[in-house]
C-alpha cells in the first residue's frame, strides 16, 4: 500500500531499496528556502543496520503490513528461543538477538505476538508490562525523600531496575519491559 512520505509514523514498516525497514524516528521539516521534507530514521528488519533517509513531501513509499500471529514461548536453549504457534502447534526457533534486551523478560509459557512477513518471522512483541520478584535491593539511605529518590534492585530474571525506597527483597512489582522501569507494586 503506497502512502505519502508525510504520513510515515514511527513503527511503520516500509519497503525501501528492496528491503524491509521499520521507521524508528520521524521529523517533518519545512526549511525557509526549498521544499518541505520528511527526515526518517530507518532500521533494517533483517540485518539490523540503521539508515537516515530524507523523503520529499510529494514522494510516496510502500507501507508493508505484517501479519501478527499469537505464539507461546516454550524454552531457551542458549541463544536459541523456541516458540509455539497457539493454533497449529508448529514450533519456531529464533535467535535471542531478534528480541534484543526484552529477551531477559521471557518466561516459560508467556504469550507473545510474532510479526511475520510472507511467513518469515521478523520480530516478537512481549506484553508491555510483566510481574517480577525483587531478589536483591539496596538499603534505604536515611534522609532520602520518597518522592524523588530511587535505588537499584535486581529482579528474579537478573535485570537491574531502579525502584522506590519502600521496595525491598521479596516484593513483587510490575515492570515496563521495553523501558526497563518500575511501574508499581504488584497486588
Amino acid at each position: 500500500m503506497k502512502i505519502n512520505a508525510v504520513e510515515i509514523k514511527p513503527g511503520n514498516i516500509l519497503e525501501y531499496e528492496g528491503g524491509l525497514w521499520r521507521a524508528v524516528k520521524t521529523a517533518h521539516t519545512q526549511p525557509g528556502k526549498g521544499g518541505a521534507y520528511m527526515q526518517v530514521e530507518l532500521k533494517n528488519l533483517i540485518d539490523g543496520r540503521k539508515n537516515n533517509i530524507r523523503f520529499r513531501s510529494a514522494e510516496s513509499v510502500e507501507k508493508v503490513r505484517l501479519e501478527q500471529v499469537d505464539f507461546q514461548f516454550l524454552y531457551a536453549d542458549g541463544d536459541a528461543l523456541t516458540f509455539m504457534h497457539k493454533e497449529t502447534f508448529d514450533q519456531v526457533t529464533l535467535d535471542r538477538d531478534v528480541l534484543g534486551d526484552a529477551a531477559a523478560f521471557l518466561t516459560d509459557g508467556m504469550d507473545v505476538v510474532m510479526e511475520t512477513y510472507e511467513e518469515k518471522p521478523l520480530s516478537v512483541q512481549l506484553p508491555s508490562q510483566i510481574d517480577a520478584m525483587v531478589v536483591e535491593a539496596d538499603a534505604v539511605v536515611k534522609g532520602q525523600t520518597a518522592s524523588s529518590s530511587y535505588k537499584p534492585a535486581i529482579l528474579d530474571n537478573g535485570v537491574r531496575v531502579m525502584v522506590p525506597p519502600f521496595i525491598g527483597a521479596g516484593t513483587r512489582i510490575i515492570v515496563d519491559v521495553y523501558a526497563r522501569e518500575y511501574v508499581k507494586k504488584a497486588d
